[in-house]
């Protein structure tokens, strides 16, 4: 295992939290590409969705290569979680001005909930030594699959796809929910400790 910082994971990981103010310039600026089918709204959805896809694509490659090449690092461990939560959390507010429904805020506040509470739940954890114990679950790889596919349809903002985008959402929001037990499930009998 290599402990070097600026390894192909780490740089991948490292633009990934780069892509975040791209896709927020994108998202909000400049007004001559339009938004939401107002003119130029299908060239800024297309990027926007690219630049998303771009990212979800190295979230899975960088751990890939992380494991091939042998370059596992700590910095690499902290960081890839973090860019991954915060990229989905980026493209849930803009998602939630968009379509500023109870049905989107209501996933969004569950999703960034979900995720504020596990990292929280991690870190506790791992002070007492026992960070294993709330290890990523398979249901929560499948949760971020789910979340990955829902926002790439809701940016790619094309009306016949809306219902099978917020069919995808609420499946992730349940199996958000779902694996957010499977932790506190796993902590309880530290948690109920006095």
């Amino acid at each position: 295992m290599t402990g070097r910082i600026l390894n192909i994971p780490n740089i991948l990981t490292i633009a990934r939290i780069i892509l975040i103010p791209v896709f927020l310039i994108l998202a909000y600026w400049p007004p001559a590409l339009g938004i939401n089918g107002h003119e130029g709204g299908l060239l800024r959805h297309s990027i926007l969705t690219g630049v998303f896809v771009f990212a979800a694509v190295t979230d899975w490659f960088d751990g890939y290569l992380a494991r091939k090449l042998n370059q596992t690092s700590a910095f690499g461990r902290f960081l890839d979680p973090v860019a991954d939560k915060l990229m989905v959390a980026a493209a849930l507010v803009v998602l939630v001005q968009w379509k500023p429904t109870i049905a989107m805020a209501f996933a969004a506040i569950v999703i960034i909930s979900r995720e504020i509470t596990v990292s929280a739940l991690r870190e506790w954890m791992a002070e007492l030594g026992a960070r294993t114990s709330v290890a990523v679950s398979t249901v929560g790889k499948y949760k971020t699959a789910f979340q990955m596919i829902a926002i790439t349809v809701f940016l790619l903002n094309w009306q016949p796809l809306e219902w099978i985008a917020y069919i995808l959402l609420y499946t992730a929001v349940i199996l958000t929910l779902w694996s957010m037990f499977i932790y506190l499930k796993a902590a309880w009998p530290y948690l109920k400790q006095p």
